[in-house]
């Protein structure tokens, strides 16, 4: 069926004709995406003529049979430009219920109708500008936050749930003014968390935290993609939330700490969508003031610390009984455990493990890894106990050094890899992870990574000449392990790894063998500098780079004004 022979029908035939004519025209065009030009014009008034059917007083299944059609030519921006008026606006808010009053919705038959005219109306929004303004003029923003509020309750109507969140989370992303409506004006804020929250059908056990059913089953397609959405649209309401101004303020973005932590210990139908899932919470908590990041983690209860350190008192005899046990596999069960000075760990566990998922696709690496190191990076670095188990479990402590630091398939070896990424942004965030987790401290990065592979993010902190950061952190000590010590003085301080004594290849030269090579190595580096293929550097007293002639006259200075103070 082609759009000439549906407009045909539109124009003269009754409304059941109409009916099967459109929906020979729905399911012929279910799958198309890209339209022929040619028809463009007939398309237009096809869609103009639906509108027109749409108005009248006609069957229920009828009216989805037009949404549907309407929802197949939305596809296309130019067919939109003519019929997106302020009057087709209002002719699908009415089929989509929306609207300010406190009725609950009718019953089951008309919740396909809504559903297509919250579809139409996604794409209609999305595809077009005129109907971006049309949504504010009209207060849609509003009227869909009251449509959510009489739905949040009933698991029936999961569907028209879904496609409201969708709605809010494409007007807020497309509409600024609606973003600060929805978070100020119209409590998007709790609302959402509660759309997040019943998605999840979360039962709290404390002020700020939900219980955990591990062996419960995953959640259903539709859940999952009402949890998404949801996610989606928060993450817009809370770009700009960095501060928190009122207790009000602390206290919800707290609950929803709490949520995103239920969020991601729960998984998905299928693999992609528990990524998908996780993805989109990793991003909102990126949002969420660093202060209220704490309720990611959880003090155990008695009765689990005491079952906890059972399992450990017994894993310990087993293994004094086995005298060939060794510590690494000591080690392994201790970074293996959940728990960490008595705090439940596990979300911190989950964001490690995508962290690594998605150092190991090896692509997307802005778009997909950014957000989850950025948000661990800061965890750690404001929250002490969240630092120490990372590092356990990023940074455990060194025993082998025989292989570079970014030789390897640990996660320590992945991310030292990334430090030296062609992609500045990846580079930098993995190497500032890094240094938050070594306390901000150049002696203890450089232990974990090496000079060569730290040397972008200590000149870009000025700290080439040692020291440590801006922030201040526990004074607790590092310990080394036996077999740290006993290798550290032949560790090259630059590939950070055991290398063999080399033979000296200057040793055997005579006095004039070594004045010649390097004078002859002075005049290469003179004629590279001199063609501006390098330029000399050096590190001026504040630990900074600078051309080496500004260093030397630096030094000069400081020198002469120490001789002078004597």
């Amino acid at each position: 069926m082609d759009a000439e022979g549906a407009l045909n029908t539109l124009r003269g035939g009754d409304a059941g004709a109409i009916e099967k004519v459109l929906r020979e025209y729905s399911e012929e065009h279910r799958a198309t995406f890209k339209f022929d030009l040619a028809d463009e014009e007939k398309r237009k008034k096809l869609c103009e003529g639906v509108f027109k059917v749409l108005e009248k007083d006609i069957s229920t299944s009828c009216q989805v049979t037009c949404l549907e059609v309407l929802r197949i030519l939305s596809r296309d921006k130019k067919v939109l430009v003519p019929v997106t008026t302020k009057e087709n606006m209002q002719i699908l808010m009415r089929l989509a219920k929306l609207d300010d009053s406190e009725a609950s919705l009718e019953e089951a038959a008309h919740f396909p109708v809504i559903v297509e005219s919250l579809k139409c109306l996604c794409n209609i929004v999305f595809n077009s500008q005129m109907a971006q303004k049309l949504s504010l003029e009209l207060n849609l923003a509003a009227m869909l936050c009251n449509l959510l509020r009489k739905c949040k309750d009933q698991q029936v109507i999961s569907d028209i749930k879904c496609f409201d969140l969708r709605l809010l989370f494409l007007l807020s992303l497309l509409h600024t003014d609606i973003r600060s409506q929805l978070r100020y004006e119209l409590q998007g804020l709790p609302l959402l968390t509660q759309a997040l929250e019943s998605a999840f059908s979360i039962k709290w056990t404390d002020e700020y935290e939900a219980a955990i059913d591990h062996n419960g089953p995953p959640l259903s397609p539709q859940e999952t993609d009402c949890a998404i959405e949801a996610l989606k649209a928060l993450f817009n309401v809370t770009v700009d939330s960095w501060n928190v101004h009122s207790e009000s303020d602390s206290h919800q973005f707290r609950v929803m700490a709490a949520v995103l932590r239920h969020c991601l210990l729960t998984m998905g139908p299928t693999e992609d969508k528990t990524e998908e899932l996780h993805s989109n919470a990793v991003n909102l908590l990126s949002n969420v003031p660093v202060s209220c990041l704490d309720v990611l983690i959880s003090p155990l209860a008695q009765d689990e610390i005491a079952q906890e350190a059972t399992t450990l008192d017994e894993s310990t005899q087993e293994t004094e009984t086995g005298q060939d046990e060794t510590r690494e596999e000591e080690t392994n069960l201790k970074y293996n455990t959940m728990v960490y000075n008595g705090m439940n760990m596990e979300a911190i566990r989950v964001l490690l493990d995508f962290m690594e998922k998605r150092i190991d696709k090896g692509s997307c690496y802005r778009e997909g890894l950014t957000p989850v190191l950025s948000l661990l990076t800061e965890c750690s670095r404001a929250h002490r106990n969240i630092r120490k188990f990372i590092k356990d479990q990023v940074l455990p402590p060194l025993r082998d050094v025989t292989n570079r630091p970014e030789v390897g398939s640990t996660v320590r070896n992945k991310l030292v890899r990334l430090m030296t990424h062609v992609d500045l942004g990846v580079k930098q965030i993995a190497a500032e992870f890094l240094f938050v987790l070594c306390k901000e401290r150049v002696d203890s990065l450089l232990k974990y990574t090496g000079y060569g592979n730290a040397a972008g993010l200590l000149a870009a902190r000025g700290l080439l000449a040692g020291g440590r950061g801006d922030h201040w952190y526990s004074d607790d000590e590092d310990t080394d392990t036996e077999e740290y010590k006993s290798a550290k003085p032949n560790i090259n301080l630059i590939t950070g790894h055991l290398e063999e004594p080399m033979p000296n290849p200057i040793d055997e030269m005579t006095e004039e063998q070594k004045e010649y090579e390097a004078m002859k190595l002075v005049n290469m580096l003179d004629k590279l500098s001199r063609e501006e293929v390098i330029k000399p550097m050096g590190v001026r007293p504040d630990g900074t780079m600078a051309p080496l002639e500004e260093t030397l006259c630096q030094y000069q200075v400081t020198k002469e004004n120490s001789s002078d103070s004597d």
